[in-house]
């Protein structure tokens, strides 16, 4: 990134300081996954006895849930590729791996925040029973080894466009499985998934900040970062996916959560719209001519992702039904 970009984020360390670190909340004040799970150091008959109780909340939701929650649990357990990728963005990463920079002290306790998430899911499915823990231990490995590419180039334009984008995925998708639980009689499961979106939202509002700012401080570097990463449409996470089996599993996962509306395209264009709206794009002034060209392109992007969806889905139904194994759920059939 060019020396004077970089310099953009270094004038913005006290604005940063002022007005993204307070979105992080002090450790002593944060939720643990300690909360919402059986104690383990109570006498065992009072231990087994809320195991037995989760289980039995567990039972009656469907194979198909798991499948999602599994996937879900599996993208925030894949932590550490997110930080990586925060830390290849000229300007911002962390130097030193302790740096004093409010942008890398951000990266570090949003990491710890995260790191919560993945932990509880983990907890939570390995107490159900329901879901064949070794293969989901297999996948979180091989997701983690193979990375992550979302084309962010080492550009921290791109890469908050990015996670403004990607956290309020992941505060929809949640959010979603909240209700699926609560629907299915797993009041407590429906907790954990809206808690955890909770966070998600917190943290969408520090990334929309930055691209706030950014649009304010240079309006056409910033337009043209948003415009070039919907161009390359927003990679998920957890795109590279795999259990040792099933070649095309993201793609099977991604399936399931579009049929059972836990993340769909529909969603996709929704937060397009939500974020050209929040960001105010639509009356963005200041910009070059080819500021112009990204803000007219961005903000005429969702109607034609709608119609491509609807096309997409109109040749879904002419194939039929069909289905996969998962393995996480013991190689049952799911239907797609």
């Amino acid at each position: 990134m060019p020396p004077e970009k970089v310099e953009v984020f270094k004038s913005l360390e006290g604005w940063a300081s002022r007005e993204v670190l307070p979105l992080l909340k002090p450790v002593d004040q944060c939720w643990q996954p300690h909360d919402f799970v059986p104690d383990s150091a109570l006498p065992t008959d009072e231990f087994t006895d809320r195991v037995a109780q989760l289980r039995e909340r567990t039972a009656e939701l469907p194979d198909e849930y798991f499948v999602v929650l599994v996937g879900d649990m599996i993208t925030e357990d894949a932590l550490p590729t997110y930080q990586t990728m925060l830390n290849t963005l000229d300007g911002v990463r962390d130097e030193t791996g302790a740096s004093q920079c409010p942008w890398a002290m951000w990266t570090r306790a949003w990491t710890a925040e995260e790191n919560r998430h993945g932990d509880l899911l983990r907890t939570y499915l390995y107490l159900s029973g329901r879901v064949d823990m070794l293969m989901i231990e297999r996948t979180v490995q091989y997701l983690i080894g193979a990375g992550m590419d979302p084309g962010t180039e080492n550009n921290p334009y791109l890469g908050f466009v990015y996670t403004s984008f990607q956290e309020r995925a992941t505060f929809v998708s949640h959010g979603n499985t909240a209700r699926l639980a609560k629907e299915g009689g797993d009041p407590v499961l429906a907790r954990i998934c809206g808690t955890i979106a909770a966070d998600e939202r917190r943290h969408e509002n520090a990334y929309a900040r930055i691209v706030e700012k950014l649009l304010e401080v240079d309006p056409t570097s910033a337009m043209v970062a948003i415009a070039d990463m919907m161009r390359k449409k927003i990679t998920m996470p957890a795109h590279l996916m795999y259990d040792g089996q099933d070649p095309k599993l993201f793609e099977h996962f991604s399936a399931v959560a579009q049929r059972l509306g836990v993340y769909t395209a529909d969603d996709y264009a929704d937060i397009l719209e939500f974020l050209v709206g929040r960001w105010r794009l639509e009356k963005l002034e200041g910009l070059t001519a080819e500021g112009r060209r990204a803000q007219d392109f961005v903000c005429g992007l969702a109607p034609r992702i709608r119609r491509l969806q609807e096309r997409a889905e109109e040749r879904a139904r002419m194939m039929g039904p069909h289905g996969a194994r998962f393995s996480w759920i013991f190689n049952k059939e799911i239907k797609l």
